[in-house]
C-alpha cells in the first residue's frame, strides 16, 4: 500500500474519531441543558452528528446491552478504530504515522 493511500486511510480515521468525540460532546451538553435543542444551529449540528456517526454507533448499540442507562457505544467505536489505526499503520510498515 502506498504512501499516499496509508496516509489518507489514517486522516479519514482521526477526523472520524474527532467527530465522533463532538458527538458524545453534544449529547452531553444537551443532556445537561446547556445547549438548547430548539436553537436552528444547534439542532442542525446535532443533525449532522448524529447523521455522520449513527451509521456506525448504530448496530453497536444493537448488540450492546443496556448498562443503567449509559450508552457505551461511542466508546466501544474509538477502541475498534484505534484497532483499525494501528493495523492500517503496522501493515503498511508505517508505524512512524502514529
Amino acid at each position: 500500500m502506498s504512501y499516499a493511500m496509508v496516509k489518507l486511510l489514517l486522516t479519514i480515521i482521526d477526523i472520524y474519531w474527532w467527530i465522533l468525540l463532538a458527538t458524545v460532546v453534544v449529547s452531553w451538553l444537551t443532556a445537561f441543558d446547556v445547549i438548547n435543542m430548539r436553537s436552528n444551529v444547534a439542532y442542525s449540528i446535532w443533525k449532522w452528528l448524529n447523521a455522520v456517526t449513527e451509521p456506525l454507533l448504530g448496530p453497536i448499540r444493537s448488540v450492546l446491552p443496556s448498562v443503567g442507562g449509559l450508552d457505551l457505544s461511542p466508546l466501544i467505536l474509538l477502541l475498534l478504530m484505534q484497532f483499525l489505526r494501528d493495523l492500517i499503520a503496522n501493515s503498511a510498515g508505517a508505524y512512524a504515522f502514529g
